[in-house]
């Protein structure tokens, strides 16, 4: 027999993802463990030899086979806890060592719509604030919801690029997006020297703000930064040699002991390169222009590149290229900047940094961008009662 459990796929930004409430799931998989992560692979289809995750909600890319959990928080701070999983396609796997910048906002959606937030909190039209608690990394994430007549407002005007169809504006921020326990730059340096055998030598950045990056120039890789999907995933070469520079950078940064390592933490680091500001066409064939952004990024999302860019990396890429000395703000021009607008394959982002310096530490104070999000169904989803 199966399971129904109530849920909602959801779209936030440029991904889709299956959005629980925690009281929905059956008990044993209300907490941390071997039931959870077998009932939510089973959810989107995974492990899938075929990549296409047809017996689940997953459609075989990175930006579609995600989970979310919300739950009401109770220390008096914020409205939600969010926790993300990231579901390998053909692993019996579960990622949950980061965020999901793009799922997050649909959070403050989600939460508004399943009684998650005091009713008094919500106005009858206007802005709806909501305090999320990103159970993942520790972090506040604060989302504007727009209300009209007391409901979330999902329709509008606001277009984001990666996305087919426009939608209602949602203003994210991410409140001090740094891991607590560690340093923004890990090796207390905004530029490194990284060696990978057999590969090469290349100048880095690494950042720990909004998830662990590591940022390269696209033309030490050989690429131009206008890179899009078909040239990069359909060639297992340049897949590999990818993921190798990540697994080592990955050592580097301190989030793992042997390179061996990667291969069960492959939701972080991230890996990206970035290239002066150059005309390319999009992935959907619009043109965009060099003189109308800073510069040019392409990431890497669980092995292969992403269709536009991940939330947590555009933090990361708002923070670092807000920062004079970074790789990332050198190729921008090398000048202050209290925003940077990148060209992605599906088009451009601006996202907005503010961070300081202090006593010697990087401190990044907020980070913040505009996202949209909308529900696509609402109901149950079926599991087999043996899988979990």
């Amino acid at each position: 027999m199966q399971t129904p459990i109530p849920a909602t796929y959801m779209r936030g930004g440029t991904s889709k993802g299956t959005f629980f409430n925690l009281a929905d799931l059956p008990k044993p998989c209300q907490v941390a463990g071997q039931a959870r992560d077998a009932l939510l692979l089973r959810v989107v289809g995974s492990p899938d030899p075929y990549g296409k995750q047809i017996d689940g909600l997953g459609n075989g890319s990175s930006s579609t086979s995600k989970v979310a959990i919300i739950s009401p928080c109770t220390d008096g701070t914020h409205d939600v806890n969010y926790l993300f999983g990231q579901a390998a396609i053909d692993k019996a796997m579960i990622d949950w060592s980061g965020n999901c910048g793009n799922l997050t906002g649909a959070v403050g959606a989600f939460a508004i719509t399943n009684g998650l937030v005091q009713a008094d909190k919500i106005p009858d039209n206007g802005i709806c604030t909501v305090k999320i608690y990103q159970q993942n990394i520790g972090k506040t994430i604060i989302a504007h919801i727009p209300i009209k007549d007391g409901q979330v407002q999902e329709t509008g005007d606001f277009e984001l690029d990666g996305v087919t169809f426009p939608a209602s504006e949602v203003k994210i921020e991410f409140i001090d997006p740094v891991d607590d326990d560690g340093e923004m730059f890990p090796t207390g340096n905004l530029k490194d020297r990284l060696s990978v055998p057999d590969v090469g030598e290349f100048d880095v950045t690494f950042i720990n703000a909004g998830i662990p990056t590591i940022f390269l120039r696209a033309s030490d890789l050989g690429f131009t930064g206008t890179e899009l999907q078909k040239d990069i995933n359909s060639n297992g070469e340049i897949l590999a040699k990818l993921e190798k520079i990540r697994a080592y950078g990955a050592v580097q940064m301190g989030l793992i002991s042997h390179i061996d390592e990667a291969q069960t933490r492959q939701h972080t680091p991230k890996i990206a390169w970035v290239a002066p500001p150059a005309d390319y066409v999009s992935s959907s064939g619009k043109t965009v222009k060099a003189d109308d952004i800073h510069l040019l990024v392409r990431a890497m999302s669980m092995g292969q590149l992403h269709h536009a860019m991940m939330g947590t990396a555009s933090v990361a890429i708002g923070t670092a290229g807000t920062i004079v000395g970074t790789l990332v703000n050198d190729v921008a021009g090398g000048q202050e900047l209290n925003e940077v607008c990148f060209g992605h394959p599906s088009g451009t982002l601006t996202v907005g940094g503010q961070s300081e310096c202090v006593n010697g530490k990087w401190l990044a104070r907020k980070v913040s961008m505009s996202r949209s999000a909308r529900r696509l169904m609402v109901g149950q989803v079926f599991v087999p009662e043996d899988s979990f």
